[in-house]
């Protein structure tokens, strides 16, 4: 006699478990089917001359001699070229009520940060400065203004 009392809910939630049992069956089954080699071959990948993952094998023929000392695992040193410390720029924003603005520099034309406490005579937008880079909380600050005369 038994299910007698059980809800539209109940009846829904056992038979979505049910289906989803025979579903994962028929997979199971169609998996067993269709089953592939695993082998080692079927696994390895190559890597062509222009560094593309290919299922084949590269021809031995464009194999190129490479010499163990000819390879470089640091990175290289750049050119050593003293820069100048003290640099120059171009005021492109200052606001006074706030206290900072930001000066272009002549060589890179990077945007540096300048603040009120770091000005050694008072400036305005567009004036050629003199200034000295610093790293700052969140970039390069520039220490040391002076204008250009």
């Amino acid at each position: 006699m038994g299910r007698s009392q059980e809800s539209f809910n109940k009846k829904e939630v056992r038979n979505k478990k049910e289906k989803k049992r025979k579903d994962k069956e028929k997979k199971r089954l169609a998996r067993k089917d269709n089953t592939r080699s695993n082998s080692l071959d079927d696994m390895i990948a190559f890597v062509d001359e222009h560094g593309n993952i290919t299922d084949t094998p590269p021809d031995p023929d464009k194999k190129e001699k490479v010499n163990a000392e000819d390879i470089q695992i640091s990175v290289p040193r750049g050119a050593s070229t003293e820069i100048d410390p003290v640099r120059r720029g171009t005021v492109t924003y200052f606001n006074d009520s706030k206290g900072f603005g930001f000066i272009t520099d002549q060589q890179t034309k990077e945007s540096i940060f300048l603040h009120v406490n770091n000005m050694l005579e008072e400036i305005r937008e567009g004036n050629l400065v003199s200034y000295e880079v610093e790293k700052g909380q969140k970039g390069p600050v520039a220490v040391q203004v002076k204008i250009i005369r």
